[in-house]
């Protein structure tokens, strides 16, 4: 049986794990999801549900030129808009949640994408994860995004227990340094976009080997 990690042993190894990635990937903020205005942020990451960046990032492309602000996303005729996004998948309801998060975002916000969890969380279409993607982009406010990768690699490295995103939120600002919230998700992105797959890690070239549990079972 393994022995059980010290409160002082984990905040070590914490610290080891922050150093490696701060030295592979550097600590620049990078936002995967093109977009000029916070906005078009917001629309990006609703649409990002279940379908990849670089696919939304192709849809966008042309889709913030037809509608060039909030209040013609707001004005969109539903079927249109389908059509216009039908390749993300989930169409029907992401064209829905646009239109009536723009709605909201005219008649209550006066055109501006709110900064609190709360008020984010009140717009169609916007749970935890997309209103902390908002909250570290746009406002710089220190937040947590657990998307796949973040939970999965989490978990490996016992940063984290729960199953629950907003439960595995909760653990790992208790474990992370506040200054390295953001950053966890970017660089914990690249890591499981291009060492630890879920489903066959490259543990032998990964650089945080020997700080994860999980590496010694590959």
């Amino acid at each position: 049986m393994a022995k059980r990690e010290t409160k002082a042993e984990l905040k070590a190894r914490v610290d080891h794990v922050l150093a490696a990635l701060d030295q592979e990937y550097g600590t620049e903020y990078v936002c995967y999801l093109n977009h000029e205005t916070p906005w078009q942020l917001l629309i990006a990451v609703i649409m990002s549900a279940q379908c990849t960046d670089a696919r939304v990032n192709i849809v966008t492309a042309d889709l913030f030129k037809k509608y060039d602000s909030i209040e013609k996303f707001a004005n969109a005729d539903l079927k249109e808009l389908e059509n216009d996004i039908h390749s993300i998948g989930f169409y029907h309801m992401k064209a829905k949640n646009i239109i009536s998060c723009c709605r909201d975002l005219v008649t209550r916000f006066g055109g501006e994408v709110p900064g609190t969890i709360e008020e984010l969380t009140s717009l169609a279409g916007v749970g935890r994860k997309t209103a902390n993607v908002i909250r570290g982009n746009i406002y710089n406010e220190p937040s947590i995004v657990v998307d796949t990768h973040v939970k999965r690699i989490s978990r490996k490295l016992g940063f984290a227990k729960a199953e629950d995103p907003e439960k595995i939120e909760m653990e790992l600002m208790k474990v992370l340094p506040k200054e390295h919230w953001i950053l966890w998700n970017i660089q914990i992105i690249t890591l499981g976009r291009s060492i630890c797959f879920a489903r066959s890690p490259k543990c032998k070239e990964c650089f945080l080997r020997e700080y994860c549990p999980s590496a010694a079972l590959h």
